[in-house]
């Protein structure tokens, strides 16, 4: 599965492709593209961000993927989407709107491929959608699009609340939940 870019007229990315197939196990749900990813055409391609790999050291993946290579994650029983496609430097500078109007799109991706969990990465995506104030991380008590949801933290070079171990160790969470019936 390739990625496609949709160019604007100044030629700045406007979209960064999903990465989707039926009946996943996890379908990581970002805030929105990095302006750098959409630029080079690949999830989590800025070097700072830790998501290949958290997702390595956890047990999702038995080799660090490398960004240019994002489309194996399907490989693996794993997909990537973002609540808001649009692309912008920091998730920050994204309104509430975006993520409640980016909410229906991104439960008809999770009823049409049926992953078994949908994992936000970070609260703000999850935190808007379900109009909640205070998020706990984990496992969440509700469903959608038919999934288990999980909060997940977020993976950004930006996010220093989160030790990579720390990182590993909440995504290891998931991936072993992911083993169980």
């Amino acid at each position: 599965m390739g990625v496609n870019q949709t160019q604007s007229s100044d030629a700045t990315p406007t979209q960064l492709a999903d990465m989707l197939a039926g009946n996943l196990d996890v379908l990581f749900c970002g805030i929105n593209p990095a302006l750098s990813a959409a630029h080079a055409g690949h999830h989590f391609s800025n070097r700072s961000n830790r998501f290949w790999r958290s997702l390595h050291l956890a047990g999702f993946t038995p080799h660090q993927i490398r960004p240019e290579d994002d489309h194996t994650i399907l490989h693996h029983g794993c997909g990537l989407t973002a609540a808001v496609e649009r692309p912008t430097v920091k998730a920050s500078d994204l309104a509430l709107h975006e993520f409640r109007a980016g909410a229906d799109g991104l439960e008809r991706k999770v009823q049409r491929y049926h992953p078994r969990f949908l994992a936000f990465l970070g609260k703000p995506a999850f935190a808007a959608i379900f109009n909640k104030r205070s998020v706990a991380w984990g496992r969440q008590q509700v469903r959608f699009g038919g999934a288990e949801v999980w909060v997940l933290p977020n993976p950004s070079g930006l996010n220093r609340a989160f030790t990579l171990d720390a990182l590993v160790s909440a995504y290891r969470e998931l991936q072993i939940a992911c083993q169980a019936p």
